[in-house]
């Protein structure tokens, strides 16, 4: 694999990570996204470069009932040494339910709640990116997750957004509840549920937080190359990177992110060929997650454009890649790609995945209108889908 000297911004000796009682190296995490970043991705991931990497959010209410959708989203692979979990609820005693079933079960050994998802089915319940509105029920949820937590050793964190939108910021005052709540860390996706990903993140709101909290902060937002994460961590003085989008069809991207933390300038260009070595490897260990071939390659398919970004594929062989139903199949058609073709530069600091407009964020009724009101909407902890 080409490595390319990287334009890098320099940054004070970055340190380990630290959360509870482990040491995160580099500082760098992998964001949960939903249908990714199951345990076929994250081993992907790892074998790239160290971090901590996050599965797939989980309900709170679909944990405690055990539903068996959920039970298998948060399996770990043997060799994970930091299992990573973020829960998403609305509910205080539901939350605080399902930490303490992570900590009896020994399911992981880390919680991150989620406070920033943007998406109107889970923000018109109250939940993700709505909930730090409701200050005093955000409150509750972090404090008794935090305390169901502690008899295990089990560092808390939050993952929050700047807030619903610009007329209702809530990142500061959220961070200061959290902090006191005794969670172990901040991430801050520095743009409002309302601009959901469109726009460009606002670091200085990453800054702020920072400059305002004891605990570690860590930045997300725009992070598409290893020298943006320098880039952020020089700006706002972060402790660390929270990285999503930035990985899609590029997991080799945690290579890059250990090697600049590290204070080695370099970025991994691989070929066509090498690119396609790791799809066909991508899929094998889907196909192994789940147990069943047809449905790993089906899982598989979303991944392709992603990989392929910027390479000069013909759009029937995209078509064939992206509609692949066996193993066999896909490594005949990854064959046909020209493995000298070199990586396309154009493509580098590029985003990926949603990228949508702007839009109205769904609350439940008068939500905006009391930011005390710490009584658990209702219906909000009706769904219980395994993720």
């Amino acid at each position: 694999m080409t490595l390319a000297p990287a334009d890098q911004t320099p940054i004070a000796q970055a340190k380990p990570l630290r959360l509870g009682r482990h040491d995160v190296w580099p500082p760098v995490v992998l964001a949960p996204m939903a249908g990714i970043t199951n345990v076929a991705f994250r081993r992907l991931c790892r074998e790239q470069g160290g971090g901590a990497y996050v599965c797939e959010m989980i309900t709170t209410r679909a944990l405690v009932e055990r539903i068996p959708k959920t039970l298998k989203m948060i399996s770990f692979a043997p060799d994970e040494d930091f299992r990573s979990l973020q829960l998403y609820g609305v509910d205080p005693d539901v939350t605080a339910a399902a930490v303490r079933m992570v900590g009896e079960d020994g399911l992981a050994d880390h919680v991150d709640l989620n406070f920033g998802c943007p998406v109107p089915k889970v923000t018109r319940r109250g939940g993700g990116s709505a909930l730090p509105w409701r200050r005093r029920l955000f409150g509750r949820i972090v404090g008794q997750a935090v305390a169901a937590a502690a008899p295990f050793g089990i560092p808390v964190t939050v993952k929050m957004r700047k807030g619903i939108d610009d007329d209702h910021l809530t990142y500061v005052e959220a961070g200061l509840i959290a902090q006191e709540a005794g969670v172990a860390a901040v991430a801050l996706h520095a743009r409002t549920a309302q601009q959901r990903y469109s726009g460009n993140a606002d670091w200085d709101a990453i800054a702020a937080l920072k400059q305002t909290l004891d605990v570690p902060v860590l930045g997300n937002g725009d992070i598409w190359e290893a020298a943006d994460a320098l880039r952020m961590v020089a700006h706002t003085g972060a402790d660390g990177v929270v990285v999503g989008r930035g990985c899609l069809g590029r997991p080799w991207l945690f290579a890059d992110l250990e090697a600049a933390f590290a204070g080695r300038p370099s970025q991994a260009l691989p070929s066509q060929g090498e690119v396609a070595a790791i799809m066909s490897r991508h899929a094998h260990l889907l196909v192994d997650a789940l147990g069943d071939e047809r449905h790993g390659c089906a899982d598989f398919r979303k991944h392709v454009a992603w990989y392929l970004k910027g390479f000069p594929v013909g759009g029937e062989l995209r078509r064939s890649l992206a509609m692949v139903s066996s193993l066999a199949e896909l490594d005949d058609l990854l064959a046909r790609l020209d493995p000298r073709v070199p990586f396309p530069r154009e493509a580098l600091g590029q985003p990926r995945g949603r990228v949508n407009a702007p839009g109205k964020v769904s609350l439940p009724h008068g939500w905006l209108d009391s930011r005390d009101d710490d009584a658990v909407p209702e219906g909000a902890e009706m769904e219980n889908s395994g993720g």
